[in-house]
């Protein structure tokens, strides 16, 4: 049984970037998904491949969705891992590998990608995700980077962890990729912990325009910075009602303008000891309070 099934004949396209963003990994306030979704609106994605579901999809982990209308059940909704096909706003091609990260069977997986990468012509691979870390909403989203190619690593300004950390199938695409000869990454944002628990588009506009300098990919994003700024704003009036997360925020913007002064390679993979971590609300207070404070302002 084939690994994928394709809707088309694989068509002929002018040397794309696919950009990868599988479900079921890190991915903090769905910054990553959030961005993906935008990519398939701007670009008119449409659906070439899809991995067969048998091969790697648990069900047990990943159920379908039964639709049931006044007893009837009218469908059911099956998960998939899906290769899509679009144009950038300046006509480019592009390819998007979304949907679910394989529970099994990874390393056919990662085969069965790179060969049809090789088959579209693809010249980069650029996977994303988002994490959450001590740092304030009050300054851009730091964006990390992984690749498993020395020469990728050094042609960025992209911050460069260390840690031993579990890995994801974007991690694998990484060697897989690099062993065919293709330049891949994986780009990461850094997404405050106490707002990980609700969207984050400031993360979002981050990532797409990561992928836009990396990969020459031409997105517009508007709609990402208009909520961005709402965001911002609502998130500084929600801070100052409470003198304590002032004080949560104030820390981390002093950790962070300290490193940003220092240069990227004293940036850390967690958070400074000078955080005073007792001030620091766990994700799910913070959320709850901005959502009681949205009702607020909506009365």
């Amino acid at each position: 049984m084939a690994a994928y099934e394709l809707h088309e004949p694989l068509p002929q396209l002018g040397a794309p970037v696919l950009v990868v963003m599988l479900g079921g990994w890190i991915d903090a306030s769905g910054a990553a998904a959030a961005a993906m979704s935008v990519i398939e609106t701007e670009s008119g994605a449409r659906t070439i491949a899809t991995f067969d579901r048998d091969t790697f999809i648990d069900y047990r982990a990943r159920r379908p969705i039964m639709e049931l209308r006044d007893g009837l059940n009218t469908r059911l909704v099956w998960p998939d891992t899906e290769l899509k096909l679009g144009t950038d706003r300046s006509g480019h091609d592009i390819l998007l590998l979304s949907g679910y990260e394989p529970d099994s069977s990874w390393n056919l997986f990662a085969d069965s990608v790179t060969s049809l990468a090789v088959d579209l012509g693809v010249r980069m691979m650029i996977g994303i995700g988002a994490f959450p870390f001590a740092s304030p909403h009050t300054r851009q989203p730091r964006l990390s980077s992984t690749s498993a190619d020395p020469t990728v690593v050094s042609s960025h300004r992209l911050l460069k962890n260390s840690v031993d950390v579990p890995a994801g199938m974007e991690a694998v695409l990484e060697h897989a990729f690099a062993a065919k000869g293709i330049p891949a990454m994986g780009i990461w944002a850094q997404v405050p912990h106490y707002v990980s628990a609700m969207s984050y588009p400031a993360a979002t506009v981050a990532l797409l325009g990561a992928i836009a300098e990396v990969g020459d990919v031409v997105i517009d994003g508007s709609n990402c910075r208009g909520e961005a700024l709402i965001q911002r704003q609502r998130l500084d009036e929600l801070v100052e009602a409470n003198p304590d997360h002032r004080a949560m925020v104030r820390q981390l913007e002093g950790v962070y303008d300290a490193q940003e002064e220092a240069g990227p390679s004293v940036h850390p993979s967690s958070p400074p000891q000078s955080i005073d971590l007792s001030l620091l609300p766990s994700a799910d207070e913070l959320a709850a309070e901005f959502e009681q404070f949205l009702r607020d302002q909506d009365d």
